[in-house]
């Protein structure tokens, strides 16, 4: 199976657009597919394949993944998206994360989260790009600073963890604002 990529340094990001993502729930089997979508877990691939079921597009909205993949092992180390896609209005929600904490705090997702903003003003036309994250996650915080993403707000009750409703920040990064 061949995929488009996006390449930095030391990643391949591996496209999955919805027809990818069709593909391959259709041509392969159950074990297969957790390989090529490098999911380890159960509960991950039940949601993986709700969402299959369910549809990758809406009327105006749209996924767009990525795999991150080690250019060194060849492992697939995480996943970066553009998950609340909105074409009609040139805006996402980008997504992210790594698999194992052994991948974590190298630098990998500042690689990929910059590749990917780069790919989301250049070649998908987007004018805002908006990331959703807990208040506590001081590591996704500086990422986003790191790239020139401001602190809009507070989303109340926004999403529901184990039962809980939690808040999340908003922080957004114009393509005016954007520096390479």
């Amino acid at each position: 199976m061949t995929f488009e990529t996006l390449e930095t340094e030391r990643l391949i990001l591996l496209k999955l657009d919805p027809k990818k993502m069709i593909e391959i729930f259709e041509l392969n089997d159950d074990e297969k597919i957790k390989e090529i979508l490098g999911i380890t877990d159960e509960e991950e691939f039940a949601r993986q394949k709700k969402i299959n079921h369910y549809g990758y597009e809406s009327y105006n909205r749209k996924i767009l993944s990525f795999k991150i993949v080690e250019k060194q092992s060849g492992k697939k180390i995480g996943n970066i998206s553009f998950h609340t896609w909105n074409p009609q209005h040139h805006r996402a929600e980008v997504g992210y994360d790594l698999f194992l904490e052994e991948y974590k705090r190298k630098g990998y997702m500042k690689e990929a989260l910059g590749r990917i903003i780069e790919f989301g003003f250049e070649e998908l036309d987007l004018n805002r790009i908006e990331a959703l994250i807990d208040d506590a996650n001081i590591p996704s915080k500086k990422l986003l600073e790191h790239y020139g993403f401001s602190k809009e707000g507070i989303t109340r009750g926004h999403y529901l963890v184990d039962g809980v409703f939690e808040d999340s920040v908003l922080y957004s990064l114009l393509k005016s604002e954007y520096k390479k």
